[in-house]
């Protein structure tokens, strides 16, 4: 069975390799054997393998979401059914053609785009419970973000729309403007300083209770601008490499809180499956898409590394017979 392995942690366009490793068997009670078709290529499967979030003893397979349909079902599973397709456990070691996986963490795909499903691992659960865990949004109130582009800035514009939630969603590519608002968003704007009191123009008298950054530097000040008293700001990275710019006396006097978010913190994960699930019909229906810049097989694993540290979207497709 061909995967993706580190023999060590390290830079992955050194570290990572196509390996044989042995197959995992037959599900034994309560599991499911997946065979994986897609896999996506995130920034934070790149620091996974830098070592950043720890990890198992190498050399260990890697990967943090993977897409495949059920190949076989253990004693006991009655959720899943054979030929059914799934979203591998997050976490769980995905870049390889074949693994075994809890069936209790598990629910049967509607029929839709495979490349859009294959990305439901994640983002999606990001952006849900970054709208839940940190205060409480009543229909009607605001959300601005940055990075609204990405695939958890996607989204987060999807989910909310669900909910009942306005979106302000900030850009750096003027082109960006109407195909954000045509996913969803109620206000896109460049990131730049006019963005500020154009956002306060069209809110009025409502409130931007949440601010969700994922650039960092700079941008984060622009956040700070226009969250209302009592706002929270969530960020999950930091595209910038650059540390969080905010006003202090903004700060204090708008009685700001500020927190981090990590999908993989022991207090979500119970939560990732209903927000999975809840994202689901979004994605089938067309309502939460990511364009996906390109697929890679495994065999051009340090290309799609390549490609991504560039930019775009990317996917493995694991079960690419050009894996050799």
């Amino acid at each position: 069975m061909r995967a993706l392995q580190i023999s060590a942690y390290g830079d992955p366009l050194k570290v990572l390799e196509l390996v044989d490793v042995p197959e995992p068997g037959v599900p034994g009670a309560g599991e499911v054997l997946i065979d994986v078709e897609l896999a996506p290529l995130n920034k934070h499967d790149l620091l996974f393998i830098r070592g950043f979030f720890g990890g198992p003893p190498t050399p260990t397979v890697v990967g943090n979401e993977g897409f495949g349909r059920v190949a076989a079902v253990g004693p006991g599973v009655a959720n899943v059914k054979v030929g059914e397709h799934v979203l591998a456990p997050v976490f769980g070691l995905t870049w390889r053609e074949r693994l075994i996986a809890p069936a209790e963490g598990l629910f049967p795909l509607p029929d839709g785009d495979r490349l859009q499903f294959a990305q439901l691992g994640s983002n999606p659960p990001t952006a849900a419970l970054i709208l839940s865990e940190y205060t409480d949004l009543k229909p009607g109130d605001w959300v601005v973000q940055n990075g609204g582009n990405s695939g958890v800035g996607r989204s987060l514009i999807a989910i909310a729309k669900l909910r009942g939630i306005r979106t302000i969603s900030l850009v750096r590519r003027r082109e960006l403007i109407d195909e954000l608002k045509g996913a969803g968003s109620d206000l896109v704007l460049v990131d730049e300083p006019a963005a500020v009191e154009e956002a306060a123009r069209v809110i009025g008298k409502g409130s931007v209770r949440l601010a969700v950054d994922t650039v960092g530097g700079d941008a984060t000040a622009t956040l700070i601008q226009m969250l209302s008293d009592r706002g929270v700001l969530v960020t999950y990275s930091a595209a910038s490499g650059q540390p969080l710019a905010i006003n202090a006396l903004l700060l204090i006097g708008k009685h700001l809180t500020v927190k981090g978010f990590f999908l993989g913190d022991f207090d979500h994960m119970s939560k990732i499956l209903p927000a999975q699930i809840e994202a689901a019909p979004l994605v089938a229906a067309g309502a939460l898409r990511v364009p996906v810049a390109a697929v890679y097989p495994m065999s051009k694993i340090k290309e799609a590394v390549a490609h991504l540290l560039k930019g775009g979207k990317i996917l493995i497709d694991v079960a690419s017979a050009s894996n050799g």
